[in-house]
């Protein structure tokens, strides 16, 4: 009886497999596609860092964003008795 269930699903779901073998020039044509690309670098005019376009970044522990400061990082104070 397993047996034939096991049949069955093998015919309902068969892996899909090449009939032929793809040549390296197919293989490379459609690997053309797939390039590394140069990240866009933008400087900003505040404080001259060079940063990804619409990202922010740190500089000198501030938080910038379109030359604006988002965020100043905390600094972490210890109470000494």
């Amino acid at each position: 009886m397993m047996n034939l269930i096991a049949h069955q699903l093998k015919k309902l779901f068969k892996m899909a497999h090449p009939k032929r073998r793809q040549s390296s020039t197919r293989r490379d044509k459609r690997r053309t596609h797939y390039k590394a690309v140069v990240p866009q670098l933008a400087k900003d005019a505040t404080t001259g860092e060079l940063h990804l376009y619409h990202r922010a970044h740190w500089h000198e522990g501030k938080l910038y964003y379109r030359g604006k400061v988002v965020l100043e990082k905390e600094v972490a104070t210890t109470e000494e008795n």
